[in-house]
């Protein structure tokens, strides 16, 4: 299925992505027993997450992972989980027995990228099964710390992998694998500004392309991009 498109402002969008979110959570809940989700870090935590903070879900039957993290502590301003802490879980008051962070900055990230597919493989099966995974885009395509042309893009049997050779730095990092990103129930990609929209437009438009944000949005179940009217600036297709 074709992923859908959003367009509007990023204030807008905020509010459409709430609706989104509390929609999945209702679908979710009822079918097994709690709501999962793995956050990004970046522009997509400071423009969406005060809001998401607000929406009508029960945080206590919420599970929270991450796409990613830098392999720096999280209280560093670089730290995905450290974002989402002070603007989300904090506010929210979401029960810490629901918040998994990805502790990448610890002296074995392999044995650390083992311990966090195995702590999701028990919750969430094999490969986990994410109800919404929240994702960014960088301007070069990446999702989460899976880059164009990087070996991890062919990963198939490892749900969590250590990435130390990231050409965004820092270099170290954790990563969710394109296995678990494809079987999430939802991939909802986040892009904001023009320095986004030729990726967009790849990714939407050019079905052989090899981006990783094409790859994932692929493969999905369903996708849904929200993008702003820069970000969509080179679609040639109405949405």
């Amino acid at each position: 299925m074709p992923p859908k498109v959003v367009v509007n402002t990023p204030a807008a969008l905020a509010e459409a992505l709430a609706a989104r979110f509390e929609e999945e959570a209702r679908c979710a809940l009822p079918a097994r027993g709690f709501f999962s989700v793995a956050l990004p870090g970046g522009s997509v935590g400071t423009t969406f997450f005060p809001r998401l903070a607000r929406t009508a879900v029960d945080w206590s039957r919420t599970e929270f992972f991450w796409g990613d993290e830098r392999a720096v502590p999280a209280s560093d301003p670089e730290s995905n989980f450290g974002l989402a802490r002070s603007l989300w879980l904090e506010p929210a008051g979401v029960p810490a027995s629901r918040i998994h962070r990805m502790e990448a900055d610890v002296p074995d990230p392999e044995g650390a990228a083992r311990a966090y597919s195995d702590a999701m493989a028990r919750l969430l099966g094999a490969p986990p099964r994410l109800d919404l995974v929240l994702l960014g885009a960088g301007p070069d395509g990446h999702v989460c710390s899976l880059f164009p042309g990087h070996p991890l893009l062919r990963e198939e049997a490892r749900f969590v992998a250590f990435v130390g050779d990231s050409p965004k730095p820092p270099p170290r990092r954790l990563t969710l694998t394109m296995p678990v990103l494809a079987a999430a129930e939802l991939v909802v990609v986040a892009a904001l500004g023009r320095e986004k929209a030729e990726v967009v437009r790849e990714a939407l438009e050019q079905p052989d392309s090899a981006l990783p944000l094409a790859l994932v949005t692929r493969r999905a179940r369903r996708a849904v991009f929200f993008v702003d009217g820069e970000a969509a600036s080179r679609l040639s297709r109405a949405t």
